[in-house]
Formats: C-alpha cells, sequence, structure tokens
C-alpha cells in the first residue's frame, strides 16, 4: 500500500528544522523502495519464480528434445570484408551438444563437443582432442559457449531485478550469476517478455564486471512447435561496429544415440 505525504507523523513537525527535513526524506525513501520491491515481485505473484521465467525462454530458444540445426555465422568490423562461418549443431538436453564445422573449407572436420561441463575440440588428423574454455572465443564476437552450451538455467542463478516497458512490451529483467566456475560468463543480465517469455536482449560481463557484449534475439519464425529467434545479433561493448550475426535454419527434432557424444566416436569423424 502507498504511503502518501498526509500519513507522515505530524511530530515530523515538532522536530528541529533538519532534523525535520531529514526525517521527511527518509520516510519518502522508504516509500520509494516499498513501492519498487512490489514492482519487482509482481511477477512472483503471476505464479513465475525467477528461475521458471528462465527456464521457459530456454525452451523457447531450443527445444528440450535432441535437435539438429543448421547456424551461419557473418563477422563485420570496420575496414574488413565480412568473414562467413557454419556449423551445424547436434544437441540432446541440456549438457550434450556435438558442433561440426562445415565452412568454409579450411576449417571443415572440426568438431567441438560439449558433454556436462566440458568441452573438447577434435581437429583432422590430431589423434588426441585439446580441452578448451566456454568463454574462449569461437569466431567473431561469439565464445564457444554461445553454440555450445545454452543452457542457462543450469549455468546460472537467476533474480528478477526489475521490469521495464519497451515499445508498449513489458520485459522481466532477470541478473543471470555464475553458479559454478567455469561458465561462458559472470554475469548476465536478460530481458524476457513478460507475455510470452521470448528473450529479448542479454548482456554478458566479465568476472571484474564489465560489460563485454550485447545480443539482440531477433526474427522469430516457427520452428518445431513455437516461434524462436532465427536471428543472433553480437554486439562488441567496446566497438559496436564489431558485430556477429548468427542465422538459424533447417532445425528439426532428432533422436540422436549417447555413443554421438562421445570422444571415442568423434575421433573416428575427425580423421
Amino acid at each position: 500500500m502507498k504511503r502518501k505525504a498526509d500519513d507522515i507523523p505530524h511530530c515530523v513537525a515538532c522536530a528541529p528544522k533538519p532534523w525535520r527535513i531529514i526525517t521527511i526524506l527518509i520516510l519518502l525513501v522508504g516509500c520509494v523502495l516499498h513501492d519498487q520491491s512490489s514492482f519487482v515481485h509482481a511477477g512472483n505473484r503471476a505464479g513465475n519464480s525467477p528461475k521458471e521465467i528462465l527456464e521457459k525462454a530456454d525452451r523457447i530458444r531450443f527445444p528440450a528434445e535432441g535437435f539438429q540445426v543448421d547456424v551461419k555465422i557473418t563477422t563485420t568490423r570496420p575496414g574488413s570484408d565480412p568473414g562467413v562461418k557454419e556449423y551445424q549443431v547436434l544437441s540432446k538436453g541440456n549438457d550434450r551438444t556435438l558442433l561440426m564445422t562445415t565452412a568454409p573449407a579450411i576449417d571443415r572436420g572440426t568438431l567441438l563437443l560439449m558433454r556436462d561441463h566440458d568441452l573438447w575440440v577434435f581437429l583432422p588428423n590430431i589423434s588426441q582432442p585439446v580441452r578448451l574454455p566456454l568463454s574462449q572465443r569461437l569466431t567473431g564476437e561469439v565464445a564457444n559457449g554461445d553454440l555450445a552450451r545454452a543452457n542457462f538455467a543450469g549455468d546460472y542463478k537467476p533474480d528478477l531485478l526489475r521490469t521495464e516497458t519497451i515499445d508498449k512490451q513489458k520485459y522481466f529483467v532477470l541478473e543471470l550469476k555464475a553458479a559454478r566456475r567455469g561458465v561462458t560468463y559472470n554475469r548476465v543480465l536478460y530481458w524476457i517478455n513478460q507475455n510470452n517469455f521470448r528473450p529479448y536482449k542479454a548482456e554478458f560481463y566479465s568476472l571484474s564486471n564489465r560489460l563485454i557484449k550485447t545480443c539482440l534475439y531477433q526474427n522469430y519464425k516457427k520452428s518445431v512447435g513455437t516461434r524462436r529467434p532465427a536471428q543472433l545479433v553480437m554486439i562488441d561493448a567496446l566497438n559496436t561496429e564489431n558485430r556477429s550475426v548468427l542465422d538459424y535454419s533447417n532445425m528439426q527434432l532428432r533422436k540422436l544415440p549417447d555413443k554421438v557424444f562421445t570422444k571415442d566416436y568423434l575421433k573416428k569423424l575427425s580423421k
């Protein structure tokens, strides 16, 4: 319930003038904080905890079942020709992903395997896989984990910071903090549509809380039962002209055997 100026105790008027001003300011700040707290927790009253909101947004981005999708990444930088790389992604559940490079020809046959929280790269004619961090750059503004590990609900602890209205649409603004070491980003601010749980925007931060880049989720299209973002735009925080556009296509559900996500099986594929 909002507190009005008339609700300020009359004894304040009897206080010495400097203390009277300080007391009034404290009461007014308390009213504002009370109103903001009620506003932030409005989403919870609607029956959606921050974790539930995050899980629903994850299911908008990708299906829970095994699936296959093609990804084309176009990176642009001032003074350089656009760079293009293409991948085929196989994913099963939230903890197994196989990333196969299909273009350019020089990189074809390079494989990335994410299993649980571990990521390895398999190179043609190299007998042993090399372990990689999820935060390492894959290409352009895209990190390994951006393609190989898309499980926000499993990697981060969410809190509901506030809600915002953008272009007449209302959004939850979640703060995601790393649930363990080794995740792609230490902290994420995540805008999710209140009506349909579609991701709108994400800001990714480093361990020192420096903004690394912003991701925009765009071009929603019907795919595997629901509308999903067919394009992601990742923009470098230091130079906004440096950006990578990820175009998703040909998504389809697939029954993927567990052996596809084993190192022994991928050693054969990479030869």
